[in-house]
């Protein structure tokens, strides 16, 4: 049975709710603890990336937990509005750090929730992944249905980035702290609400009854899975190239491109990025999808990404008269990220049923577990690298607008090199490690679909 208009709407909503918050914390709990706080960047960056490390052990196994579940909700919905409720709660408290805690007691409550974040956010969104393969049955249903939430995602994340910077000016005046706590509530809200809509208008329909197997019989089905391994290293390499940008974007704006209207600027260059990859998502990948197979569009999103950073390099030691120049390489690097999101969660998907052919077990929930562990993975490693970049260069502890049109020379160069040529290398070696090692063609997608239901019917 084909999907109704009204499930794909519900489960586009939930999208557009936890890449909001998911947003908020990977671009801007950096700034909010670093620039407003005080907290050190490199004591930042050591505690986003240690929460992601203990993230590896929590993934997996909440990905086990999801499988072993057995509900008259299913197995899904239970653990996603447990913990979209939970993350909500925490994200907001995140946000609104006491103004009295200084020291280690600001570290110390910095390190506690960011880590609850990202554990109860994992609550969360394993299971809404892990639902793409239990309720449609492969082929274009699941690629238009991965499509259509991966752009939802993009709009939730283009607007935090769009109206983040001016939201909390707006409620906060002249205390930032206090707008980025009372805009953290709002997100929070509308995070349950979206959810919520995605809980009560979709159920799975496809997940195949079987014995949940154990946890070590989870990992080795992973670590067989070699396609799953292939893209998990991919999202990887991906990710950490672009979270590196887009942690530094802001200070870049505020350092280099510098003014009293950095704000605006930089508002002005996430609306166009945020329109950007969204369209492409629903309008560019589609039509390249007319003429291109997917890994020809996955090749080309390579090219396009790499070509704007470059074009990003070259104005950045020419001229940033306008910001509109900067849409040239904002351009091709989020058109690149949007459709390299789409196809990434489509690759995994088709993992799945090659898992299942490969190793007598279907594993949505451990496989797509480790979508969400790596995805956390590289934002907290491009956290620390971006800290360690404000903190070599000196970009810190200082948001006057002084301070920042001040900023020397050399503090820039190393900022714009540190933003453009890291990413470049990143995804090199992400382009050259897919070809090597992914062999899922859309051809044996197909041939193994067949197989798998062959083998569910002699069964």
């Amino acid at each position: 049975m084909k999907l109704t208009l009204k499930e794909k709407i519900a489960y586009g909503l939930g999208a557009v709710g936890k890449d909001m918050v998911y947003m908020l914390s990977a671009s801007y709990i950096l700034y909010y603890y670093q620039d407003l706080m005080g907290v050190s960047a490199i004591a930042m960056g050591i505690i986003l990336l240690a929460a992601r490390v203990f993230d590896a052990f929590n993934d997996p196994i909440m990905g086990v937990i999801v499988a072993k579940t057995k509900t008259r909700w299913g197995k899904f919905r239970p653990w996603l509005m447990i913990g979209t409720v939970t993350n909500a709660v925490i994200l907001y408290f995140m946000f609104a750090c006491p103004p009295s805690l200084d020291g280690s007691g600001l570290i110390a409550y910095a390190a506690v929730t960011y880590i609850l974040w990202g554990v109860t956010y994992t609550m969360m969104d394993i299971p809404y992944w892990s639902m793409i393969p239990a309720f449609t049955e492969g082929g274009k249903e699941r690629e238009d249905l991965s499509t259509l939430a991966r752009s939802c995602a993009g709009v939730g994340s283009a607007i935090i980035s769009i109206i983040t910077v001016m939201a909390v000016a707006a409620l906060g005046g002249n205390d930032e702290a206090a707008g980025f706590a009372r805009f953290a509530l709002i997100v929070a809200v509308i995070f349950i609400v979206f959810i919520s809509l995605t809980c009560i208008f979709i159920k799975e329909k496809s997940t195949v009854d079987s014995e949940a197997p154990s946890l070590g019989e989870m990992f080795r089905a992973l670590i067989q899975n070699d396609q799953a391994m292939a893209i998990v290293i991919t999202i990887v390499l991906v990710n950490c190239s672009i979270y590196i940008t887009s942690n530094l974007v802001i200070y870049f704006f505020k350092y280099d491109f510098g003014g009293e209207g950095w704000r605006g600027a930089y508002t002005l260059f996430n609306t166009f990025g945020g329109g950007v990859q969204i369209l492409s998502m629903m309008i560019l990948f589609p039509l390249l999808r007319k003429f291109l197979n997917t890994m020809q569009v996955f090749y080309l999103s390579f090219v396009m990404a790499i070509l704007g950073y470059i074009s990003l390099l070259i104005l950045a030691f020419t001229n940033m008269s306008s910001v509109y120049l900067l849409f040239i390489p904002g351009f091709l690097i989020f058109a690149a990220n949007g459709m390299l999101t789409v196809l990434t969660t489509v690759f995994l998907a088709n993992t799945v049923d090659y898992g299942e052919l490969k190793n007598n077990c279907r594993d949505e929930s451990v496989i797509f577990s480790m979508q969400t562990f790596v995805v956390k993975l590289a934002s907290g490693v491009a956290a620390l690298l971006a800290s360690l970049c404000l903190a070599l260069f000196n970009l810190k502890d200082d948001t006057s607008d002084a301070v920042a049109q001040a900023a020397s020379t050399s503090s820039k160069i190393g900022l714009r090199m540190f933003m453009t040529i890291l990413p470049i290398i990143g995804l090199l070696v992400a382009v050259f490690l897919f070809k090597k090692k992914y062999i899922l063609t859309e051809e044996k997608v197909e041939e193994i679909a067949a197989e798998v239901k062959a083998r569910r019917g002699e069964e």
